[in-house]
């Protein structure tokens, strides 16, 4: 059973200000819990475009989502093509595209998964099964220096070159094969006083390592620059991030497309043609409540940031 707790959902919901009539676009299926509040919310004339790379997922929102088959069209497609896949759609415009980031309960809960330090299983983490690079290569193949800098970057772990040592001393002897094995040794890495507070010592190289196997950084960005190019100029831009690599680069990103006039306060016109593409709705990122926290825990890390496009380029 695919069953996930949509993250911030009434709040991002609101936030994306949904008319009746509009295209929207959820980047992250997942359990399908912000699409069906999304699709419930629109028309006849209205049309929800989905996409997830995880087939268990699409199947199941395909039953989740089936009162409002004639409004929705489900795409397993990475969304760093959103671009690409919407205009084989015939779509060249839209008026509000979500993001919900990061890994869904379902697949950290299924151990044949790799995802999670909590489960034995094959080194693989794949969100797209179809993918060919898998954590077993990133173990086992890729250079120390290259290890260190992804936990580093991506993991922002402080003992990221210990790790990385520990790991390409380890597989001279034999492939690291499995989560446990890997989470051993990451945890023997650590200095014993380190490993007393904090989350598990494992958690945020497997993070890291999650994220390199699926470039999720990268398809972040390049699937933000479409989105913002495809909405009308009213649409809103909603992304649910769950640590501050993602949050950094939303945040960022939305700085972008505030820029102003640049010109001296004394000149009669504007020359540079600078001008805002976005306006933040959230000078601060909205954050779960007590109620959600309590419900689900998951929830704890959540951020989100808000933005609506007020010029085309």
């Amino acid at each position: 059973m695919f069953h996930h707790i949509s993250v911030l959902k009434r709040e991002s919901i609101e936030g994306l200000n949904i008319r009746p009539d509009g295209i929207y676009v959820d980047c992250t299926l997942g359990g399908a819990g912000h699409s069906l509040e999304i699709a419930a919310r629109l028309s006849e004339r209205g049309r929800l475009i989905a996409f997830d790379q995880d087939e268990t997922a699409l199947r199941y929102a395909e039953t989740r989502l089936s009162e409002y088959a004639d409004r929705v069209r489900l795409v397993r497609s990475n969304f760093r093509y959103l671009q690409d896949r919407l205009h084989e759609l015939g779509i060249e415009r839209i008026d509000g595209v979500l993001y919900d980031l990061g890994v869904s309960s379902p697949q950290l809960d299924e151990a044949e998964r790799g995802f999670s330090y909590q489960h034995e299983a094959e080194l693989d983490m794949r969100m797209d099964l179809s993918g060919s690079l898998m954590a077993y290569e990133i173990v086992n193949e890729w250079p120390e220096d290259a290890l260190a800098r992804i936990l580093d970057e991506y993991g922002e772990e402080k003992f990221a070159s210990r790790i990385a040592r520990r790991i390409v001393q380890a597989r001279k002897s034999a492939p690291i094969r499995s989560t446990h094995e890997l989470a051993e040794l990451i945890k023997e890495s650590i200095p014993a006083a380190a490993r007393r507070t904090g989350p598990h010592p494992a958690k945020r190289s497997f993070q890291a390592i999650r994220i390199a196997v699926n470039d999720e950084l990268g398809a972040l960005e390049a699937s933000l620059e479409q989105a913002v190019r495809l909405l009308n100029p009213g649409g809103r831009l909603c992304v649910i991030s769950f640590h501050s690599l993602e949050d950094r680069i939303a945040k960022q990103f939305f700085a972008k497309f505030v820029e102003r006039c640049t010109c001296p306060p004394d000149f009669p016109v504007c020359v540079c043609r600078k001008k805002a593409i976005l306006r933040v709705i959230t000078r601060k990122p909205i954050v779960a409540g007590e109620e959600e926290l309590k419900a689900n825990a998951r929830a704890r890390s959540a951020k989100l940031r808000i933005a609506e496009k007020i010029n085309d380029f």
